[in-house]
């Protein structure tokens, strides 16, 4: 499913800007972990991507969290092929900004993954993340198969209920099918261990998401 709430202002793929065929150049290595951040990762790990608001918190959200291997910040959910940051933010592309998580399951499920996005930003909040205001900015699950689906959905529903509960919104997190990750431009990776006082927008509603807690999904 896909939920869009109040200020929709999605680009149609026709107007949409085209892009390149090129990747952007960004490094192999993570700058915090040192390990790789494109494939080929180690066997046994999987992925997921997540957009929160602006990526730069993001990433550090995950990057902190146990069993993560690895994370990128980059573009999903669009329509431009190889974008820059510069068209993201245009809005024209219709991409998010958004982070991939490299897991290691037998240390992180993807569940807990899940706990993490939820509790780390404002999910009723269409189009923006507090002061970042623009498409480039909604939330967003984007899930590699069927079994993410119906975790990213079950915990949108519990989460949801949860924050009605505290007088908050309807969820507007967007939930589809991953299409290409672009990776975003090398100064962008890891962006806060490079400029510990750099911005960060990101923030939760102070709403616990129970996965974990033995509460049901079903």
């Amino acid at each position: 499913m896909a939920l869009f709430g109040r200020d929709k202002q999605m680009i149609t793929a026709d107007r949409a800007l085209p892009g390149r065929s090129t990747p952007l150049d960004v490094p192999t290595e993570h700058f915090v972990t040192g390990h790789r951040i494109r494939p080929p990762f180690p066997e046994g790990m999987q992925t997921a991507v997540f957009g929160m608001g602006c990526f730069w918190g993001a990433e550090r959200i995950f990057w902190q969290t146990p069993g993560v291997y690895s994370t990128a910040v980059g573009y999903a959910g669009g329509f431009t092929e190889n974008p820059t940051y510069e068209e993201t933010c245009s809005g024209r592309t219709g991409h998010t900004e958004a982070v991939l998580v490299v897991f290691d399951p037998a240390r992180v499920t993807y569940e807990m993954l899940l706990k993490v996005f939820w509790e780390g930003h404002d999910p009723t909040q269409g189009m923006r993340q507090g002061n970042d205001r623009g498409s480039q900015y909604r939330s967003a699950i984007y899930y590699n198969d069927g079994a993410q689906h119906e975790l990213a959905d079950a915990t949108a529903a519990m989460f949801g209920e949860a924050l009605k509960a505290s007088r908050y919104g309807e969820v507007t997190t967007e939930i589809a099918a991953l299409g290409t990750f672009y990776y975003a431009e090398s100064y962008h990776q890891q962006y806060l261990a490079k400029v510990p006082n750099g911005y960060c927008g990101i923030g939760g509603t102070g709403v616990s998401c129970l996965i974990g807690t033995g509460t049901s999904l079903d």
